[in-house]
């Protein structure tokens, strides 16, 4: 693909950069509409039985993400944007450009968390204190992404990239609207939609059709697409993998086929669809 003609800057944004990160993204956005996303947060604290998870159930799905998402604090948000070939934006320089934001919200001393999860975190690179003393309130980052062209379709035909991603929309809804998420699967979805339009597609339900399984880093093998900036289990390391994986796939052209909208449909955030393969 495209971008790899340039190294792979992840940009680190704390607080004291958000607004001038954003007006970056506003710059970009136009010519990159392809948005990948993906957040890091403290695991779960609510987990279902084996046999709740055989269901396979979307609404008892959606009572346990938001029984998390509610309790529990967001850590990082990675974002990468591209245009319909996989070229990320490069600002004229030498290098091209993903975004890692890291909150200040999660409190490793006193808020919920799933122990192992925080300590892959740590391994992985991220340092709870930086981020407690330097990272951004997601008050703020709600206010700066209200105005920033991400959300309300504005710039009219934005895609959202994803993988398992129920998870991280459930982050940023709770983000954006400062509320627990709403009661239901339903009303959830026609958040989804009212902030981030209808393009939203969840490939870990895509790769399941062509056999792939498993997590983005074992998908990422099978299809040899090389980590290019970042570690796992850093969100914007990730958000550009997810990305990378996609457009392998389109390099394929997979999607041309009649069956694109059962193969890739939109809005079918793994766990959160019954959809028969």
């Amino acid at each position: 693909m495209a971008f790899v003609d340039k190294p792979v800057v992840v940009r680190q944004v704390f607080a004291e950069d958000l607004e001038a990160e954003f007006v970056l993204i506003q710059a970009a956005i136009a010519k990159y509409p392809f948005v990948s996303m993906d957040t890091e947060f403290p695991g779960t604290i609510f987990k279902p039985e084996k046999e709740i998870i055989q269901l396979r159930d979307p609404a008892l799905s959606y009572v346990y993400m938001k029984s998390n998402v509610d309790m529990l604090k967001i850590i990082q948000l990675g974002l990468t944007l591209s245009d319909s070939e996989g070229n990320l934006p490069d600002f004229g320089t030498s290098f091209r450009y993903i975004w890692q934001f890291n909150f200040c919200d999660f409190d490793v001393q006193k808020d919920y968390h799933d122990k192992e999860s925080v300590e892959l975190l740590k391994r992985q690179g991220i340092d709870f204190e930086e981020n407690k003393k330097k990272g951004i309130d997601s008050r703020n980052f709600a206010a700066t992404v209200w105005n920033s062209g991400l959300v309300f379709n504005y710039f009219g035909g934005l895609t959202w990239i994803t993988f398992h991603s129920a998870y991280d929309f459930g982050f940023l809804l709770k983000i954006l609207t400062q509320q627990p998420l709403p009661s239901d699967i339903g009303t959830f979805l026609q958040q989804l939609v009212y902030f981030f339009g209808c393009n939203i597609f969840d490939i870990k339900h895509t790769f399941k059709f062509f056999g792939l399984f498993g997590g983005l880093e074992k998908i990422a093998r099978t299809l040899n697409v090389p980590r290019v900036a970042g570690l796992s289990h850093q969100a914007g390391s990730d958000s550009l993998l997810t990305l990378q994986c996609f457009m392998e796939l389109k390099k394929m052209k997979v999607f041309e086929a009649n069956q694109i909208e059962h193969i890739m449909p939109a809005l079918a955030l793994y766990g959160l669809v019954s959809v028969v393969g």
